[in-house]
């Protein structure tokens, strides 16, 4: 069974930084493409970044060079470095995996805040 578990959210102000890890487990990571996405209050999802099954990274532009999405592979674990963070980037985070048969996994997310 795969699973997605979202940690590391918290409150911080705007500058600053915050790591998100993503365990998983029930799969590999070298088979499914993964991806981070978001939901401000209020809002729709945003999709944030990606890594396929290749090991491509993607970002969305809002995001772009401040945010660094990587995988453990022997901990199976995601990462999401933020830095500089804004305001605008407050929401919750979920982590997600789309397997070879189009099946798509989530976590609960977890929620990040940023304000002064």
């Amino acid at each position: 069974e795969v699973q997605l578990v979202e940690s590391g959210g918290g409150l911080v102000q705007p500058g600053g930084s915050l790591r998100l890890s993503c365990a998983a487990s029930g799969f590999t990571f070298g088979s499914y493409d993964v991806s981070w996405v978001r939901q401000a209050p209020g809002k729709g999802p945003e999709w944030v970044s990606a890594i396929n099954s290749g090991g491509s990274t993607y970002y969305a532009d809002s995001v772009k060079g401040r945010f660094t999405f990587s995988r453990d592979r022997a901990k199976n674990t995601l990462y999401l470095q933020m830095n500089n963070l804004k305001p605008e980037d407050t929401a919750v985070y979920l982590c997600t995996a789309h397997d070879p048969g189009g099946k798509d996994y989530w976590g609960k997310g977890t929620l990040v805040t940023v304000s002064s």
